[in-house]
């Protein structure tokens, strides 16, 4: 088994197990692998440290931490963290009302409907003709891994 760190054209950092390296190359000719936060399919590897497995369970990366090294943790996992948590917030608290966001939102901005959270696609002209009548809206990426099963 291989574990691959990998990387997609926005930036987003995540982690893929393939069977050989064969086996990446092939999924990813085929589109296969893909960003579990943005979707996009353009994926490269990235440099990583071998993960070795040893006798005790624990990996050569573990044996060799100092648990006095004080250096400040990258702020990105963090900050993808927190965005993850928030799309999560966003999802189970929201109705997927798909394309037909903009309908739905103004017809409960003007009572028609029962007032509640809702999620959906709308294009940037129906976007700002919303804003425009007064209709908050927040744009929000959805990560693609939240929206339905991986595998």
């Amino acid at each position: 088994m291989k574990v691959l760190d990998l990387k997609c054209a926005l930036g987003h950092a995540f982690e893929g197990w393939f069977a050989s390296e064969e086996d990446f190359v092939s999924q990813c000719q085929k589109s296969l692998v893909q960003c579990p936060i943005c979707g996009d399919p353009s994926v490269v590897k990235q440099l990583s440290a071998p993960r070795l497995s040893l006798s005790s369970g624990r990996t050569l990366s573990e044996r060799h931490h100092d648990p006095h090294d004080r250096k400040a943790p990258t702020e990105a996992p963090a900050r993808t963290a927190d965005w993850l948590a928030m799309a999560r917030q966003v999802i189970a608290h929201t109705t997927d009302v798909g394309e037909k966001f903009a309908e739905e939102a103004r017809k409960i901005h003007y009572g028609e409907r029962k007032e509640r959270g809702i999620r959906g696609t709308a294009t940037l002209e129906e976007t700002q003709s919303l804003v425009e009548e007064g209709i908050e809206v927040v744009p929000f990426l959805l990560p693609v891994a939240l929206k339905g099963r991986l595998q």
